[in-house]
């Protein structure tokens, strides 16, 4: 067996792939465990800055800023100071916590290795509670799936791990905390491979479904086991009509998912050309909740008990109307000064409100049934994470039969979204740092072809033994007769057996040692995924295909040109276009 082959032996009989997925699952279930804790963490200390803010009280209850009256002067003013306190903290503290989490999530693992700073941990947490506590219309989910991640960096920078691997553990933290804070273990999986995975594989699909479920049951024994906006379906009536109109409420939600992301990139621009230093503009935009407090005080802080009436039909018309417009506002505008807080809880609100609204006029299915049609639709269009926007919405209510409707909204609204707008809310921020981000999944086209399909055939062979001037003629000949040029060379013995490689560059220069033993060897019936994967490994741009032993004779060289075919042919499959069945010719009249 030659070198190459050795070697090729070695890298497929390579079972650790196995051991590893299983290893790092080991380590994602006590991450799960930290997720949830982290979640409890931060809801707990939302409700107590919230209830020390509005209501003046040492309090860990979960309580909602606008269910009483408070002082005009306070509404005002709790926004601009919490704002504030988190530019400062930005500041002197972390950049990272700035924003709403999830793009900073993404970056650290495209960009950054998967490395997340250990004070992360603890000042996204504190500042989130901080902005959302003193009224900041935002959601938990983007800080914890931030606290999340950085508990499961932290323990992978303590271990020995590639970062792959690492970005396996972070994931797992950051859908571990979504998971325990909504009680939605699949939407969280779903979120993990859609948004932050940018795979689906086993060796990080398996750690990441582990951490949540092990978040979901501690979830259980921490917060409770049900759902967190329960939506009875008794009398739910699915018609086609209210099917159809489900559609209908899918482009409406794409719209406005559509205005809410420009909002948002609108007001970070501005925020950008202010001339002092960012540290100030989370207090400005809490100057804008303010006043949008004081037309709308249930539209301050989280607002699960505002989702909780839209969900569930109770919502009346004044607060439909207030949230649809001055939520979306408040939300969109102060999330662009760079404060702290999550997009998820905002965009449920909105939604639903969209939902209840155009419910009014749409036929009736049940109670909620439209808001919980809105709410998928915008998660939809915002994230454009179709399936994560039906499954959520079916987690938090339980609403089961109407899968159908919400998946058919939330898939328009996906579908309005990508036609309207180059990249999403989460992506439009990674790419103006530089960043360039594909959320577009399809089979590898290197998978779907082998080595002998686009080998060059009958290469030119060289004979050990044979002197350098004639082989060197006898390969110019044969190019100028093929009108290709051969680089590798393959180099045999008298019984046709590789023993070496050289090249066209080594014959010129007339090296001693210009025979190399071949350091890659291809197999024909290797894809050409394998055979690009062995190229980067080691750092070649050509090999010798061999046949299976024990005939192992020189079949043809293939090429990093060779490997295009494949792309080719991917590139017509989407852009050729032809007629496979002809049209019907007239039959000629036999009088």
């Amino acid at each position: 067996m030659s070198a190459g082959t050795r070697q090729r032996a070695t890298h497929l009989g390579d079972f650790t792939v196995g051991p590893r997925m299983l290893l790092i699952c080991a380590w994602a279930l006590p991450v799960g465990g930290a997720g949830a804790l982290a979640a409890l963490f931060l809801q707990r200390l939302i409700a107590l800055v919230t209830n020390l803010v509005f209501y003046q009280r040492w309090n860990t209850a979960s309580v909602a800023p606008g269910l009483h009256h408070h002082p005009w002067w306070l509404v005002l003013s709790a926004p601009v100071a919490g704002g504030l306190v988190v530019g400062l903290m930005a500041r002197f503290g972390s950049e990272k916590i700035r924003g709403h989490g999830m793009p900073e999530a993404i970056e650290a693992i495209l960009t950054g290795g998967s490395r997340l700073a250990p004070k992360v941990a603890l000042l996204k947490p504190v500042s989130a509670a901080i902005s959302i506590g003193t009224g900041g219309p935002f959601g938990a989910e983007g800080p914890i799936i931030m606290t999340g991640g950085a508990i499961g960096s932290m323990l992978a920078q303590l271990l020995r791990l590639s970062a792959d691997e690492r970005k396996t553990l972070l994931v797992s933290g950051a859908a571990a905390g979504m998971a325990a804070t909504f009680n939605s273990p699949m939407a969280a999986v779903l979120l993990a491979v859609e948004l932050l995975l940018f795979e689906w594989r086993p060796r990080s699909f398996v750690p990441v479904v582990g951490a949540v479920a092990v978040a979901t049951v501690a979830r259980g024994g921490l917060m409770g086991t049900g759902p967190v906006f329960p939506v009875p379906t008794t009398g739910l009536h699915l018609s086609g009509t209210v099917t159809a109109a489900a559609a209908v409420v899918g482009l409406t939600g794409g719209l406005l998912a559509v205005v809410a992301t420009w909002l948002v990139y609108r007001a970070e621009d501005t925020f950008a050309r202010l001339p002092f230093h960012w540290m100030w503009w989370p207090a400005i935009g809490g100057a804008v909740i303010g006043a949008g407090g004081l037309v709308e005080p249930r539209a301050l802080g989280v607002g699960y008990d505002v989702i909780d009436q839209l969900l569930t039909g109770r919502a009346t018309t004044s607060l439909i109307i207030g949230i649809l417009v001055v939520k979306t506002l408040i939300w969109s505008l102060s999330l662009g000064s760079g404060t702290s807080g999550g997009v998820l809880a905002p965009v449920f609100m909105i939604g639903g409100a969209l939902g209840a609204w155009e419910g009014m006029l749409l036929p009736q299915a049940m109670p909620g049934f439209w808001a919980m049609t809105g709410l998928a639709a915008v998660v939809g269009g915002v994230l454009r994470s179709p399936l994560t926007g039906a499954i959520f919405t079916l987690e938090l209510t339980h609403a089961w039969p109407t899968a159908l409707p919400l998946l058919i909204a939330s898939t328009v609204a996906y579908a309005l979204s990508t036609l309207v707008l180059k990249r999403s809310i989460l992506t439009e921020k990674i790419a103006r740092r530089g960043l360039h981000l594909t959320r577009e999944y399809s089979t590898d086209p290197l998978e779907t072809f082998f080595a002998q399909e686009v080998m060059q055939r009958e290469p030119y062979v060289l004979t050990a033994g044979r002197t350098p001037e004639s082989t060197l003629l006898a390969t110019l000949r044969g190019e100028a007769a093929t009108g290709r040029g051969q680089r590798l060379l393959p180099v045999v013995a008298r019984d046709g057996s590789l023993t070496g490689v050289t090249t066209r560059r080594a014959l010129l220069a007339d090296t001693a040692d210009r025979v190399q033993a071949a350091r890659v060897v291809v197999r024909p019936d290797d894809t050409l995924r394998h055979v690009a994967q062995l190229f980067a490994e080691h750092h070649v741009t050509s090999a010798p295909v061999l046949g299976h032993a024990p005939d192992e004779r020189v079949l043809g060289v293939i090429s990093l040109r060779d490997l295009l075919h494949a792309r080719r042919h991917d590139h017509a499959e989407d852009q050729h276009r032809q007629r496979l069945i002809p049209r019907p010719t007239a039959v000629p009249d036999p009088t």
